[in-house]
């Protein structure tokens, strides 16, 4: 949340008037367990509260996983719930999660058929892809990294994503979701695996960035941003 999105939306400023400032509270988490994700989605009010003290004009919820881990449809319940903190507060905001955003960034591409790359262990990588096949996507195929520390998840080298995704099996995917986290880097690869398999490449942090420009009445169009991010959508 703190890296691909500001660069993202920063990105956006070389093209676009607009100028942002970026507020974060965090939710702490170590070890990417479904434990600590409970744990972690128990302390998300208190996020939005803090943030709301602000004044800010968006909320971003950046914690796919966490999100997918609760339960079908969570991303509505979440983004409600955290919604209705800000106008408790008097500092009524949007709210938007990750994993609500690439549901809708999917949607919004046309895309029934995806292929995944997540930095999970295998047993939430299948949480992760049962999510999103309740949402109506048929997941043609997928791979964990099984990097469970948080930090190395952050660590991880985004140009290991190419050789990555040459190795899966993409025929029939209308997307590639490079990234389904956030937190693990993929910006830089965006654009080589378009070119190399060429189909539409989305990442949950482009994906919540879209999303957060759209509740913003925002233009778009942010270069090195993908498919979703080219002004289209």
């Amino acid at each position: 949340m703190e890296t691909e999105i500001p660069a993202l939306l920063r990105a956006r400023e070389m093209v676009a008037p607009e100028r942002f400032t970026f507020h974060s509270s965090r939710m702490r988490m170590k070890h990417v367990t479904k434990e600590e994700l409970a744990a972690m989605d128990a302390a998300s009010d208190r996020c939005a509260l803090e943030l709301s003290d602000a004044k800010v004009d968006v909320l971003g919820y950046a914690c796919l996983v966490a999100i997918m881990s609760m339960g079908h449809g969570y991303h509505a319940v979440s983004a409600e719930r955290l919604q209705g903190v800000t106008r408790d507060n008097d500092a009524a905001a949007p709210v938007v999660t990750s994993a609500g955003a690439l549901v809708e960034g999917l949607k919004a591409m046309g895309a029934k058929k995806i292929a995944i790359v997540a930095p999970y262990m295998k047993p939430l990588t299948e949480m992760v892809v049962d999510y999103i096949r309740n949402e109506g996507f048929e997941v043609v195929d997928y791979r964990a990294l099984e990097i469970q520390d948080n930090l190395a998840v952050a660590a991880h080298d985004p140009m290991n994503l190419p050789a990555i995704v040459a190795g899966m099996n993409t025929a029939e995917a209308d997307v590639i979701v490079l990234s389904a986290c956030v937190q693990m880097p993929s910006l830089p690869a965006v654009s080589v695996v378009e070119a190399q398999s060429g189909k539409p490449v989305l990442t949950a942090a482009i994906a919540t960035t879209w999303s957060m420009l759209k509740a913003l009445d925002l233009d778009t169009r942010v270069p090195g941003g993908g498919t979703l991010l080219s002004g289209a959508y």
